[in-house]
């Protein structure tokens, strides 16, 4: 006992006993590499300033909400649990519906923070939640920013809507204890390779990630690959929150507005870059044959910054144009019967959706990963998309395999398909009841992704 006594005292009182060293060396290699993550998040923003600027210039994008980009969040008045969920985007946001409602029907005492990347779901997500629960812009990733939020903030528990996994948000979170979720979690083709490349820098992140709620079983396989320990397959959600209804407040004033009496409406909705021109193309082929001339032709393009950029396009296609903004404003008196209508407002899709006699979703005839299809086909239309879904790949093969919806592989699939759902009306009849059918059948992704979240929550007083 001696000897180890003596021994104990030889160290001076620099030296560190081999185990403390060992954890001090983890300690500096962590901080090491989020002051690394951190020089790369900055010299990625420095390379992206110029474009930021530019959008802000032009397109009005990035100019608001900066002090909480930067952390500085009005701090939470209240004591009690606190779910922070974030949705990157209007598609995200719109997804979270059902979630939020039924987290505030089983727990009255949760206080809910939205945050939101992009300022289309920044507004989507003021818009639906901003009178019960806190909505803000998502703090950078960048580890002052993220320390900042956290104390301001005070969550019991982080929700991540399908995959924004950030490493300093999740870093953060487990040094403070707090789980973190990620919800409704899908991982692209496209993304899964990006993810397996950077595996390495990336394990560790997945690996703190208390549960991962996914869609499927293949996207739960990647999960696991990519280092989440704890993966289950609970669903989709967005076959929840589609809402079932043929029409919805306000068609019947959107179709006077139009002047679509006595015309049927094709409704080019989500569309990408590349893609107008071929929608465009596949509609003067169409109207050629007479028994589709009285058909009128609405493209609404995904990104704001690109209304112009598809204006352009279609007087070059030597078309009316008609843009559905100085409609709102009264500026176009009597539209004319063939002019081709832009959507070029937010929030408007589903609208127009809901009085087309067929609609194509967009993003799918170029690679861009697809648009959320449920939405449409939930209203009973006829459905056509391309061949790129790689972001919606579930929802699609459910509803091609159930007769609700028509894959094509080109614009001369597309052209055929469009005409057989326009001059077959027991076609699209059935394609519509088909969709709504298949749509019922998958729900249910709430009631799992609840009963995990409210499991890591503690019991209400």
């Amino acid at each position: 006992m001696e000897d180890v006594q003596k021994a104990l005292t030889q160290f001076d009182s620099n030296d560190t006993p081999p185990y403390h060293r060992l954890k001090d060396d983890r300690s500096f290699r962590r901080t090491t590499m989020g002051l690394i993550l951190d020089g790369l998040y900055l010299a990625t923003g420095l390379i992206l300033t110029p474009q930021i600027l530019y959008r802000m210039a032009f397109y009005r994008r990035y100019r608001t909400g900066w002090s909480e980009r930067l952390g500085l969040i009005r701090p939470r008045g209240t004591s009690g649990p606190c779910v922070w969920l974030h949705a990157v985007s209007l598609g995200e946001v719109n997804a979270s519906r059902t979630i939020i409602s039924a987290l505030r029907q089983a727990r009255s005492d949760l206080h809910i923070t939205i945050s939101s990347t992009t300022d289309t779901g920044y507004a989507r997500a003021k818009a639906l939640f901003s009178e019960q629960c806190q909505v803000i812009h998502m703090p950078l990733d960048i580890s002052c920013f993220i320390r900042q939020a956290f104390e301001r903030i005070r969550p019991t528990i982080c929700i991540l809507m399908e995959l924004e996994v950030w490493p300093h948000m999740v870093k953060e979170a487990a040094s403070r204890h707090i789980p973190v979720v990620v919800v409704n979690g899908r991982i692209s083709d496209r993304s899964y390779r990006k993810y397996l490349l950077a595996r390495p820098l990336l394990r560790t992140t997945f690996q703190r990630l208390h549960l991962a709620l996914v869609q499927t079983e293949l996207y739960a396989q990647r999960f696991r690959a990519l280092g989440c320990k704890e993966v289950i397959v609970t669903g989709l959600l967005k076959f929840d929150t589609a809402l079932l209804d043929q029409q919805i407040d306000g068609s019947g004033q959107l179709q006077d507005q139009l002047n679509l009496t006595g015309s049927r409406l094709w409704v080019a909705g989500g569309t990408g870059d590349g893609e107008e021109v071929l929608v465009l193309e596949a509609y003067r082929q169409l109207k050629a044959d007479t028994r589709m001339a009285d058909l009128r032709l609405a493209i609404v393009p995904r990104r704001p910054e690109r209304f112009q950029q598809v204006a352009d396009l279609i007087r070059k296609a030597g078309l009316p144009l008609v843009r559905y903004s100085q409609v709102l404003l009264g500026k176009c008196g009597q539209i004319p019967k063939d002019a081709v209508v832009l959507g070029d407002t937010i929030g408007d899709l589903r609208k127009f959706y809901s009085i087309a006699s067929v609609i194509f979703v967009g993003r799918s005839l170029v690679p861009m990963g697809g648009s959320d299809m449920i939405e449409a086909a939930a209203l009973g239309r006829p459905t056509i998309f391309g061949p790129y879904v790689d972001n919606f790949r579930h929802p699609a093969e459910i509803l091609v395999a159930a007769g609700g919806a028509i894959q094509v592989k080109d614009r001369k699939g597309l052209s055929e398909a469009v005409a057989r759902c326009l001059l077959d009306s027991d076609l699209a009849s059935s394609m519509g009841q088909r969709a709504r059918s298949a749509i019922r059948s998958s729900q249910g992704a709430t009631a799992k992704t609840l009963e995990h979240i409210l499991a890591l929550l503690k019991p209400a007083p």
